[in-house]
């Protein structure tokens, strides 16, 4: 992937639940406060009218033409096979040319993910690329994967999962060190269904990155390791839960405050604290969730996003491009000891 020069992110301008009014207008923002340049892909007429509802006067955004959209109830390999014009592909396609160094998307997570692996491929030794998403905790951060991209795996799909989690944390997050956790339902060998067990066995058998064995649910926000591996299925229930439980807590909160006028006046002096905490707990602070897998640099945004998410979800693309995470990741599967891991998940998969 080329990354030299500016680094151009291509946001799929048509993909969320309010394109282009938002995509476009976190364009914008991220152009206007980073500085990052931005290409918009979508339908142009309709990109150049939202424009220029923006005062955009010396910001470096380009639009892309793109004359199909894929929609959140196409079929996902069948949308990018045949809407070759479509936007999400588009996107991808650009990045593909060296035209731009990251792709975004808010639209059909999966044809998304299924546009990075057709038009980018897949790095070599990884059978499935994984969407991770992070956390945040007591301790910083941690990396969830995958949170919907596969529901069904074997163990040697999760062992690349923690692999490509590991190096992500080690080159995006800047943790040195990160230990690498597998969630189940107890921190004992015994625990966990056939799925976990055999992928606990396995890794503990490697050691090209730092296990920690089982970890569960709840150390997630506890951040007793830094990088956490599940299946797609547990991922998504993972993320959901968080998201519902962050926008519950927030609310019942409020109510509490709002019964009573001492509830109320002590609000203004922990105001401030309020406003950190739901800083910290809010998705749009991290943008998107990274694809992991892919030769190259692919971000999901949730559908709902709004203009903060993808503006986040622009610089995030763009610190991920410029941490080298898709060549580190190739680069340890080509090592010798990598090579060994690689070797034993290929005879669980042939098994």
């Amino acid at each position: 992937m080329n990354v030299s020069g500016k680094l151009r992110v291509a946001v799929d301008a048509m993909g969320g639940d309010n394109a282009p009014v938002i995509e476009v207008a976190g364009a914008v923002a991220a152009c206007r406060e980073f500085g990052i340049p931005v290409f918009l892909v979508g339908d142009r007429p309709r990109l150049e009218a939202e424009l220029a509802r923006h005062d955009i006067k010396n910001l470096d955004i380009d639009i892309h033409h793109a004359s199909e959209v894929v929609g959140m109830h196409d079929s996902a390999s069948d949308a990018v096979r045949k809407k070759k014009n479509s936007s999400v592909r588009l996107a991808f396609e650009l990045v593909k040319e060296g035209r731009a160094c990251a792709a975004i998307s808010a639209g059909n997570s999966g044809a998304t993910m299924a546009a990075g692996m057709f038009v980018l491929k897949r790095i070599d030794g990884i059978d499935r690329p994984a969407i991770a998403q992070i956390f945040p905790t007591l301790k910083g951060q941690t990396l969830v994967l995958d949170v919907g991209g596969n529901v069904d795996c074997k163990p040697f799909h999760l062992a690349q999962f923690a692999l490509m989690g590991e190096v992500y944390a080690r080159y995006a997050m800047g943790i040195p060190d990160p230990s690498v956790g597998l969630l189940s339902n107890g921190e004992e060998d015994s625990k966990g269904n056939e799925l976990t067990r055999e992928t606990n066995a396995l890794l503990r058998r490697v050691s090209i990155i730092n296990y920690a064995g089982y970890v569960e649910g709840r150390d997630i926000f506890k951040g007793s390791v830094e990088v956490i591996v599940c299946d797609g299925f547990v991922g998504n229930v993972v993320l959901k839960l968080s998201e519902g439980l962050s926008d519950a807590a927030g609310r019942m909160l409020k109510r509490e405050i709002l019964k009573s006028l001492v509830s109320r006046l002590g609000y203004f002096f922990v105001k401030g604290a309020f406003i950190r905490f739901k800083k910290i707990v809010d998705y749009a602070e991290y943008g998107g969730a990274p694809l992991l897998g892919i030769n190259g640099v692919g971000m999901i945004c949730h559908g709902g996003s709004n203009s903060k998410a993808i503006k986040n979800a622009i610089r995030f693309a763009c610190e991920y491009a410029k941490s080298g995470v898709t060549e580190h990741v190739a680069k340890k599967l080509s090592e010798s000891h990598a090579s060994a891991l690689n070797e034993k998940i290929g005879m669980h998969a042939k098994s």
